[in-house]
């Protein structure tokens, strides 16, 4: 089962998210879950550097797999701010909706 969990500032600003897990919803190469958690994730992380302009932290399990660790941990102005809010988020929506369409792959924890 995919786990994913969102973490807020006093502010109630998102600053960190992590992704653990497999959904298993179908065979090595054809899980529908698990590749949408997948993109939807690194392309939410991959867009803060892109559109916020800074690179937050990644850690990941490279050689298992099923984990993926961000955080917003640099310096950053109000711009970029609300910049990777809007794009976290979106991506904690995203995941929600997955998470209720598909409650035996994915489950938000709290």
């Amino acid at each position: 089962m995919i786990q994913a969990s969102f973490k807020r500032n006093d502010e109630g600003n998102l600053v960190s998210f992590e992704i653990t897990g497999h959904a298993e919803s179908g065979p090595d190469g054809n899980d529908i879950v698990c590749a949408a958690v997948s993109a939807l994730s690194f392309g939410a992380t991959n867009s803060i550097e892109a559109l916020a302009g800074f690179q937050p932290l990644v850690e990941m399990d490279e050689e298992n797999g099923g984990e993926l660790y961000v955080e917003l941990i640099q310096e950053i102005n109000r711009e970029q701010l609300h910049i990777a809010q809007i794009l976290l988020e979106s991506l904690l929506l995203s995941v929600e909706s997955i998470v209720e369409e598909y409650p035996e792959y994915v489950e938000m924890l709290k």
